[in-house]
């Protein structure tokens, strides 16, 4: 007869056990993310350049590296560009999401299938991947897109060369970094779209309430959580956004596609100064976390007045 059915009480190993099992995936986790954000840290306090990161002895400097971080202009001008991409991302992301959820909820059951396999297809490529195809269609002398504006009668777009452009460039990147975002958000909406009842469209319809009427007074209130999560990752998504940046520009031409990442990255890896780099990714880490809680406090107060 086992302990359970003979009264005896479990052993304590047994009510510890699901916390151990867990332990390795919390010391690995804290290992691979919370080591790093902790010496980053660390390191920002300190002068280490070349010479420490090979005999070590790194000295502690208060808040040197912070002040000269802040007093420059070139920081602000970073800051306000990162602003300004992640805006302008974010809302070309939940805009077009919005309006994909919705034309899904539409469609007939084949379509609706062949759609959501197009958006998981393209959520599943890898983002180098996808990067790599953005340089191929923006070539300046083998790119399709070059080839087909010419081919619609706009001659000045012969071997034309996109990277070469600040605005263009950024226009490019925004256009990678949409695309590559939609399907998430796009999947996640239509999931929610799927949870509002028939009633309360079909009530809407017949007090005569116009599409969008519809969506202001039923489908967004009931989804305002959801959205102002999508939102929240989608923030966070783009404004931490490297790779495609590097990859595309290196934050050029000039500094054009310089956002906080990337600026972060060039100080610590092309200038060695790897204090200061550390000082700007601690700094890209409060930023973040102060356009998240405002959003967040922002979503409460809507949320707290419904109520």
């Amino acid at each position: 007869m086992n302990a359970t059915l003979s009264g005896a009480r479990p052993s304590r190993l047994t009510g510890l056990w699901p916390y151990l099992l867990i332990v390795p995936t919390l010391a690995g986790t804290a290992y691979l993310l919370l080591y790093p954000l902790i010496r980053s840290v660390v390191i920002s306090f300190q002068h280490f350049r070349t010479g420490e990161l090979i005999r070590g002895g790194a000295e502690f400097v208060g808040l040197d590296n912070y002040a000269e971080v802040l007093g420059g202009a070139e920081f602000w001008a970073v800051v306000r560009r990162t602003l300004v991409w992640t805006a302008v991302n974010v809302v070309l992301i939940m805009v077009i999401s919005t309006a994909v959820a919705l034309m899904i909820a539409r469609l007939g059951r084949g379509m609706r299938l062949a759609v959501l396999g197009g958006l998981v297809l393209t959520w599943a490529t890898p983002v180098l991947a996808a990067t790599t195809i953005f340089q191929w269609l923006f070539q300046s002398r083998l790119g399709v897109v070059n080839w087909l504006l010419v081919t619609l009668g706009f001659e000045s777009f012969r071997d034309y060369t996109w990277f070469a452009d600040g605005t263009s460039t950024f226009a490019i990147l925004v256009a990678l970094v949409v695309w590559q975002s939609v399907p998430f958000a796009a999947l996640t909406l239509y999931a929610g779209l799927t949870t509002i009842p028939a009633e309360l469209y079909e009530a809407a319809r017949i007090d005569g309430a116009s599409g969008r009427r519809v969506f202001t007074a039923v489908t967004f209130p009931i989804l305002r959580p959801l959205f102002g999560l999508i939102t929240s990752l989608e923030v966070i998504w783009v404004f931490k956004c490297f790779a495609q940046i590097w990859a595309i520009s290196r934050g050029g031409p000039g500094e054009a596609t310089t956002t906080l990442p990337v600026y972060a990255f060039q100080v610590a890896q092309s200038l060695h100064k790897y204090d200061l780099g550390s000082a700007i990714s601690t700094l890209t880490v409060l930023i973040l976390i102060a356009l998240l809680i405002t959003h967040l406090r922002r979503m409460l107060k809507h949320e707290g007045e419904e109520l």
